[in-house]
């Protein structure tokens, strides 16, 4: 679908990787070599969206590193339209919707880091029906056409947790 409006390939990885997850941070090696491409080709597209306001960067140490900004007018509907694309926008709302006791979504692993992934990981806090859970994901999987795992903890369990938000992303909470 968002290959129908954005030409670039790079753009549409730089998008996914710093707009799904507002708070990671990315610079331009580790980013070429996460997509394997060339410096050259990801620093235009940098410069473009920093240019554009789209992006914010600060210097840590000798590296330049990037950031969506949040506060960009568009920044809402970017992230909307790459939560479509991902289908992780109805994996969510259909979840939450019918499971009962729920507080907290979390998404992981590779998608919460903005990579592309044929697997989706959440986390759920609270204490949901798990017979309906599993059903649920099985209609979710098939929804959206991807492998969806997922772990349960209480909410005393999660107070334990380290849910950083560089790493994990917080989808929905009540």
């Amino acid at each position: 679908m968002l290959e129908a409006l954005i030409s670039s390939k790079t753009r549409i990885k730089l998008l996914l990787r710093l707009f799904l997850n507002p708070e990671a941070k990315a610079y331009l090696r580790g980013l070429a070599d996460e997509f394997g491409e060339s410096t050259n080709s990801v620093r235009l597209e940098l410069n473009r969206f920093e240019e554009a306001g789209m992006l914010s960067s600060e210097h840590e140490g000798n590296k330049k590193v990037f950031k969506a900004n949040s506060s960009y007018p568009l920044f809402t509907e970017i992230r909307k339209i790459l939560l479509k694309h991902t289908g992780l926008q109805e994996i969510v709302e259909r979840v939450i919707e019918e499971l009962g006791d729920l507080n907290q979504v979390y998404l992981t692993g590779d998608l919460a880091m903005g990579r592309q992934s044929d697997i989706v990981s959440l986390i759920l806090v609270g204490d949901p029906d798990r017979n309906y859970l599993l059903e649920l994901i099985g209609r979710a999987e098939e929804l959206v056409g991807k492998k969806i795992q997922y772990l349960v903890y209480s909410r005393e369990e999660a107070k334990s947790l380290d849910l950083d938000e560089e790493k994990n992303l917080l989808l929905w909470h009540e």
